[in-house]
């Protein structure tokens, strides 16, 4: 990042949730503006997300944001807190992780984390282990799921086809060769994607004309 004497561009984010009725973005953006005099940080620009969830992915003004820091055209992001920026662990550390990529530095006011730090830089690899123990607990805790499944006899994954099905499908294919997939499926009311399957798996003789096993 650029030293402060170079005159740091300082993008300040602000994010009012539809929860937060009532709740104006200006309360976020004004100990922002005031500590960016103190360091003598030049805004770059404010953007603003207003009425939208955290745990969305997609964000205007944040897209906005991070388009601005792949064209390096700021240097540091600024937000009053960790939850305005992101609501996960995982949505958070992809962020900053990128940012990190591209000599972009991270200031979250409220928390007191500056990644422009060594100090704010350790923070980040703690949040991102906590992250990726995160994911780990989940993963565990589905493989735990789908074997206590298993044991108790539950089948997994899709329903199978009936080959009475899969044979109405092969022999409506043999009388009218030209139908395409999408007129053969709405014909025995059935998905695209079985009907698709269905046929490549006769073609390919895995299935006889009465839609079992060859």
């Amino acid at each position: 990042m650029k030293k402060e004497k170079e005159g740091i561009r300082a993008a300040l984010y602000a994010r009012c949730s539809t929860h937060d009725k009532g709740q104006d973005p200006e309360l976020q953006l004004a100990p922002l503006r005031e500590y960016c005099q103190r360091r003598g940080f030049e805004i770059a620009g404010e953007y603003v997300d207003n009425g939208v969830s955290g745990t969305k992915d997609r964000r205007p003004q944040l897209d906005r944001l991070m388009e601005a820091a792949r064209k390096r055209q700021i240097d540091v992001v600024m937000v009053w807190k960790l939850d305005r920026f992101g609501r996960s662990l995982k949505q958070l550390v992809t962020a900053l992780d990128e940012l990190s990529g591209l000599a972009v530095g991270f200031i979250s006011y409220q928390d007191s984390l500056d990644l422009t730090t060594p100090q704010g830089r350790l923070m980040f690899h703690i949040i991102a282990s906590m992250a990726e123990f995160e994911r780990e607990l989940i993963k565990e805790r589905v493989k735990a799921g789908l074997d206590n499944a298993k044991r108790k006899g539950k089948r997994l994954g899709r329903k199978p086809v009936p080959p009475v099905d899969m044979a109405k499908v092969i022999s409506l294919h043999q009388k009218e060769p030209g139908l395409s997939v999408r007129q053969l499926a709405g014909a025995v009311g059935m998905k695209k994607s079985t009907v698709q399957k269905t046929l490549a798996d006769f073609r390919g003789g895995m299935l006889d004309e009465c839609g079992f096993a060859a």
